[in-house]
């Protein structure tokens, strides 16, 4: 298998990789970073409990092929949305209005939020089902 180095910005540190042509963003996440609020739910892209954001687009990170990424992509998982120990205003909102189901899926949720609200600060309940559709 080849293998290639890629350098990405991860919760907004570099991070040098050295991976396999045929590797999975999530697995890198997860089990060469030790990233683990994203998770692999149905393996099809599907339910959104492994979203994260790539320069600040949501995307299905157990579909994404690390090679595809551009080098120095920016890559948001949950676990970089608090500044700290301050909680970032989407997860201080989930929190205060109980928005977890079973939390399996809530980072991705959370990740579709902020993407949403970057796009549209003051969308309509529509726009907002709408766009949370795929989770």
């Amino acid at each position: 298998m080849t293998r290639r180095r890629i350098g990405l910005k991860v919760n907004g540190e570099e991070r040098g990789l050295e991976i396999e042509d045929n590797a999975i963003l999530l697995d890198v996440l997860r089990d060469g970073l030790g990233l683990k609020a994203a998770r692999e739910g149905c393996g099809v892209g599907a339910c959104g409990s492994c979203t994260v954001l790539v320069d600040g687009n949501p995307i299905s990170s157990c579909l994404t092929l690390v090679r595809t990424l551009p080098d120095g992509a920016k890559i948001t998982t949950v676990e970089g949305l608090a500044n700290g120990n301050d909680l970032d205003p989407v997860q201080e909102a989930f929190l205060e209005e109980g928005a977890f189901q079973c939390a399996f899926c809530t980072s991705g949720m959370m990740l579709a939020v902020k993407a949403l609200l970057a796009e549209n600060p003051r969308p309509t309940e529509e726009e907002a089902r709408t766009y949370l559709n795929g989770n």
